[in-house]
């Protein structure tokens, strides 16, 4: 299999142009999902004892596949939270997946993991964290947040010999991410929510601890902060929820994995006052730092307490952590083992580009924002929910019900026209279907927009 002869040479060119290609086109299409049994008819049987051939299953991709995919770069795909990755970034992860690096020890990927570092302290910077912060890269933000939680819960338990023998307890909003609520099944613990959907205050935190059970308080150890809510773009009261942690002995985490991209731009930044206090910090650099798939980052005020929980043991692992490692081992301080140095194109991007051109495509997704904003007041056919949080619109259709919004989705989509999603928010006591623009690609154009809220009317 591993015998160098003239197919795996063609296929290697045929990858390089596809890649080429890629990289370079400036007019790629939205794809469409298509039932597995659709595609099973398209491709027939893939996976055969003799195998068929690298040129039949790169065109089955080509020709099939991959066009029931939705890149998450197209400029009208303004759903869920989409990506921008570089171009540069995008080359770079094509060398880091060629050059087979096992990222989890120093002593075999130095030159990686320094490269990695070098990004991660551009990132910490960023946030004001005192000196001696440092974090590694995850996954994505769940893997993210899962190595913060367990970080907290493991320091709340050496804190006191009791906490053993219980089962802890967070609070965060009903605004939070999905990944906090499933990741606290992952971890055992529990978790109270603030019922609010807009920006976390101290008062309404406050209060929720007021009504703690004395059981209930001692079990709790972390309160969860949104640095730019999935839905909404709403950072929370960062400065005033750091504050109660402070007095109340408790863990601060902030899960900015969407809205941390943001501490880049000079127009929102005083919304992150306070993060400089967190114990804990989630970005994703494959959501608003350009990065591609699959990209995250947990950050660590005190590394050391994050590695006490995490750092594994075993025989066969004592060579890496001898003096002869030299070295930095991003395992030590988040929930996997084996990784890749999914940090590089990061690193590569930042070098070729400078972090001035970060800021700037930042900037330009806030601005898309507000232009949207501005030309939803301009129809009387459709109406703000809210103001525009970070890069994220709310608005809604009048007079158009659940189904209405779906229904538009799916035909826009089966043009290939656009991807633009509906959600929910809470008005009140109840639930309202609204539609939703999240905007991350400085590639998308005004006229993107004036022509996705055309086809509203």
């Amino acid at each position: 299999m591993h015998k160098i002869d003239m197919e795996l040479v063609e296929m290697t060119l045929d990858v390089m142009k596809y890649s080429i290609d890629r990289i370079s086109s400036t007019n790629t299409k939205i794809g469409k999902p298509k039932k597995a049994e659709e595609l099973k008819a398209l491709v027939g049987e893939t996976i055969t004892e003799d195998g068929i051939g690298g040129e039949m299953a790169f065109n089955l991709w080509k020709k099939h596949l991959n066009k029931a995919n939705v890149p998450a770069d197209h400029p009208r795909h303004l759903a869920f939270v989409p990506a921008s990755p570089t171009r540069a970034a995008v080359m770079f992860d094509l060398v880091t997946s060629a050059s087979s690096i096992h990222g989890a020890y120093w002593m075999e990927g130095a030159g990686g993991i320094f490269c990695e570092n070098e990004a991660m302290r551009w990132m910490v910077s960023l946030t004001g964290l005192p000196e001696g912060a440092f974090g590694v890269f995850t996954s994505g933000g769940t893997a993210a947040n899962l190595s913060a939680i367990v970080a907290a819960r493991e320091n709340w338990r050496r804190l006191d010999e009791a906490h053993q023998k219980e089962k802890g307890l967070i609070i965060t909003s009903i605004g939070a991410h999905s990944s906090i609520k499933a990741m606290a099944k992952v971890a055992d613990i529990d978790v109270l929510l603030v019922d609010t959907e807009d920006r976390l205050e101290t008062p309404e935190l406050e209060e929720t601890l007021k009504q703690l059970t004395p059981q209930q308080r001692q079990r709790l150890f972390a309160i969860v902060a949104t640095g730019g809510t999935t839905n909404a773009g709403i950072v929370d009261d960062l400065d005033g929820i750091a504050n109660i942690c402070e007095r109340e002995n408790l863990w601060f985490h902030v899960d900015a994995a969407y809205g941390g991209g943001a501490l880049l731009a000079d127009s929102v930044r005083h919304l992150f006052n306070g993060i400089e206090k967190a114990d804990s910090i989630t970005i994703d650099p494959h959501k608003w730092l350009f990065s591609p798939y699959d990209c995250g980052a947990v950050i660590y005020k005190n590394p050391e307490l994050a590695k006490k929980a995490h750092s594994q043991e075993g025989s066969y692992l004592d060579i890496f952590k001898d003096e002869g490692a030299h070295g930095f081992n991003p395992t030590d301080y988040q929930i996997q083992l084996t990784r890749r140095v999914r940090g590089l194109p990061l690193w590569f991007s930042l070098a070729m580009h400078g972090t001035n051109k970060y800021k700037e495509a930042v900037e330009r997704g806030i601005e898309l924002a507000h232009k949207a904003a501005e030309m939803i007041e301009a129809r009387p056919y459709v109406e703000l929910v809210r103001e525009p949080g970070l890069s994220c619109v709310l608005y809604r259709r009048i007079g158009w019900k659940p189904e209405d919004y779906t229904h538009w989705t799916y035909e826009n989509h089966r043009k290939g026209f656009a991807l633009v999603t509906p959600t929910k928010w809470k008005t009140g006591d109840s639930f309202e279907t609204v539609s939703r623009f999240c905007f991350i690609n400085p590639d998308t154009l005004e006229e993107d927009i004036e022509q996705i809220l055309d086809s509203m009317a």
